[in-house]
């Protein structure tokens, strides 16, 4: 089967249901309480440990370009003396634990053990067969890493696959846009889908001078006016970047088939709806405000 096979959009529908999947640990209690048990109990030192740990104990530099709209000073504060307390592979382990904790809360034990969850693994592992390494750090990093047996853990694991696979590429895409990271936050803010900006200086590190300089940059490209909204220019240019992500994300769904790609996204649309019921995210997290 050809990626012409597949259109582009449907294999954003079934990342964005699996990544909402994926993204519910990075919430959760039971990720800080897992990580707090190893001595690790700063939110930042916290996200930085458990989506690097794939790449092994990595310096500061490797993390703020692997996650790109990140600032370097705060991964910095953190990265690399959070190795010095924990390694790679007890920051896994506690994760997965983590990650085991958190969907059996948010979706329920029967749930967790149901045949449409081993049925989403299965596609959702055979999807991430078509993906490719080269150029994808946090992909390949992740590919590396064992496949959990329980089905709920080889869902979980298969959809960060697929994230980190969608993410490497977008990060492309951004840099050919000519969006530095904290651009890359402005724009996607505006578009009403990006995180609230309270959240951009909480989680993020930067601060609202930095956010407005940003802004400012943006407004003498023509691409946000004056009340930091999209202008017709930047939204064609988010709504490019977004059909150069698709282009380059194309080979798992491809690889996949569309009939398998339409049930994996109505398999992880009901999980995540599931999960987003049960309160997996703050009710602020999306905002242009």
């Amino acid at each position: 089967m050809t990626t012409a096979a597949i259109d582009a959009r449907a294999g954003r529908r079934c990342h964005n249901a699996l990544n909402s999947l994926h993204s519910t640990h990075y919430f959760s209690p039971d990720l800080g309480r897992e990580l707090g048990a190893l001595g690790i109990t700063e939110a930042p030192a916290v996200n930085f440990a458990v989506r690097a740990a794939a790449l092994g104990p990595v310096g500061a530099g490797t993390v703020t370009a692997a996650f790109y709209n990140y600032k370097h000073g705060l991964v910095a504060r953190h990265v690399p003396a959070v190795w010095e307390k924990v390694t790679p592979e007890q920051v896994l382990a506690a994760r997965l634990r983590a990650v085991d904790a958190t969907l059996r809360r948010l979706l329920g034990e029967e749930a967790v053990a149901s045949p449409e969850m081993a049925e989403a693994a299965e596609l959702a592992l055979r999807a991430a067969e078509g993906c490719s390494r080269g150029a994808r750090p946090l992909y390949a990093a992740h590919a590396d890493l064992p496949v959990p047996e329980a089905p709920h853990l080889a869902l979980w694991h298969a959809a960060t696959l697929l994230r980190e696979h969608r993410g490497d590429g977008h990060l492309a895409a951004l840099l050919t846009a000519g969006l530095d990271g904290l651009e890359a936050l402005v724009t996607h803010t505006a578009t009403g889908r990006g995180l609230a900006p309270k959240w951009v200086f909480t989680t993020r590190g930067w601060t609202r001078e930095e956010w407005d300089a940003a802004a400012g940059r943006l407004r003498g490209r023509g691409l946000v006016d004056g009340a930091g909204e999209l202008t017709e220019e930047g939204t064609a240019l988010r709504e490019g970047i977004e059909r150069e992500t698709d282009r380059l994300d194309a080979g798992p769904y491809a690889h996949l088939g569309a009939d398998g790609v339409a049930r994996l996204t109505e398999l992880g649309s009901a999980f995540a709806r599931t999960a987003i019921g049960a309160g997996a995210f703050p009710a602020d997290l999306f905002a242009k405000r």
